[in-house]
């Protein structure tokens, strides 16, 4: 899977840009805030249809712009040529056309491109709260199985009308109907989402162990498990899922009501991750931390490549100024082949052979 070219129009600080990619590794270079970022956030945007960073797509469009466009040529396994259009708009509803079709899912866009992004701020999948663990392991499944984008939202759409319901107080029969059979759906989708979770956790888990033993200078195991406080022992087996997810929202119900807030089911759950036994979160070191931070991006970026049999893009935004020599170089060591994009304020590790140079400055792209 390849990047060939890529246009942008009114996008972050682009008024216009036009840029044809290497299929090995380029070099995207600049000073802080020169726009190194929004290339590979446009690339993302391209195969995720949202932001990477989290923004909100009014965001993207430059200043005194009504919309950004972004299109992206796709060279797919098969020698497959697609091409992605979008119009990112401030305010409305996006357009996106794949080979000039109208796409109405953006699910879609994984049949067309997919990516895998390291960033600076990745330290918080492992400081962080468990909901950016949470949709780690989502993003993942979607990538891998795209069908579960749809169990992902129609989960989120149940959790949103039942917390609506519960702030209501359930004053009449209807309402408790009502919620009986929000419950009956929960368990249904929240379900099917729990055990495509544990599905993935059990795959991913030696990738992990193995990339960051790659990474580590040391040699301390890791240590990831499911967690669902609803869940007898903290792990469901895959065939008890339905039943206690049942049984915990009928004990939770009262307690539900009075905080008018849905407490059982994936939305709450862990990912729980040990470097050498101990807490990541708050017992590994800052360099721990970041190492597996980063293990977990190559953990994912392995099991996509090995179960598509077509490996992402690789996005990786300013990561070796946060990395110290021997893990810089352990990690150029551990990078998997193909289409590589890599920005930098400063001077890339020795192993890092760029086929392609892309110096950045005042919204303007000139390719070495």
């Amino acid at each position: 899977m390849r990047v060939t070219a890529l246009s942008l129009a009114d996008f972050r600080s682009y008024a216009s840009a036009d840029l044809e990619l290497a299929d090995g590794v380029t070099a995207v270079v600049g000073g802080n805030a020169a726009g190194k970022t929004s290339l590979l956030e446009a690339i993302g945007w391209a195969a995720l249809g949202k932001s990477f960073r989290g923004v909100h797509d009014s965001a993207l469009v430059r200043s005194g712009a009504e919309q950004a466009v972004v299109r992206a040529d796709v060279r797919a396994a098969g020698d497959r040529h697609r091409t992605v259009e979008a119009e990112v708009r401030a305010v409305g509803r996006n357009r996106i056309l794949v080979d000039k079709h109208s796409i109405a899912r953006t699910r879609d866009l994984l049949d067309c491109l997919r990516v895998t992004v390291f960033a600076p701020d990745d330290l918080s999948l492992v400081k962080g709260a468990p909901g950016g663990r949470r949709d780690y392991l989502d993003d993942l499944l979607m990538a891998t199985a795209p069908r579960f984008q749809a169990t992902c939202k129609e989960y989120e759409k149940i959790v949103r009308q039942r917390n609506a319901l519960l702030k209501g107080g359930l004053r009449d029969p209807d309402a408790r109907a009502t919620l009986a059979v929000f419950d009956d759906q929960l368990v249904q989708t929240g379900s099917e989402l729990v055990v495509g979770r544990l599905a993935l956790v059990a795959r991913l888990g030696p990738l992990l162990d193995a990339a960051y033993r790659a990474l580590a200078p040391a040699t301390e195991s890791i240590g990831a498990r499911y967690a669902a406080e609803w869940a007898e022992g903290g792990t469901p087996e895959h065939d008890s899922v339905p039943e206690l997810m049942r049984g915990a929202l009928a004990q939770r119900h009262r307690q539900e009501v009075d905080r008018g807030l849905t407490l059982v089911g994936p939305h709450r759950d862990e990912w729980r991750l040990e470097v050498g036994g101990f807490d990541s979160r708050t017992q590994a070191s800052q360099g721990e931390q970041r190492t597996l931070a980063l293990s977990m991006r190559l953990a994912g970026h392995r099991l996509t490549a090995e179960v598509l049999d077509d490996p992402p893009v690789l996005l990786l935004d300013d990561v070796f100024s946060e990395l110290d020599p021997d893990r810089a170089d352990a990690l150029v060591r551990e990078l998997p082949p193909g289409q590589t994009i890599v920005t930098t304020a400063g001077v890339l590790p020795d192993g890092v052979h760029a086929q392609q140079r892309v110096q950045v400055g005042s919204g303007r792209l000139v390719t070495e």
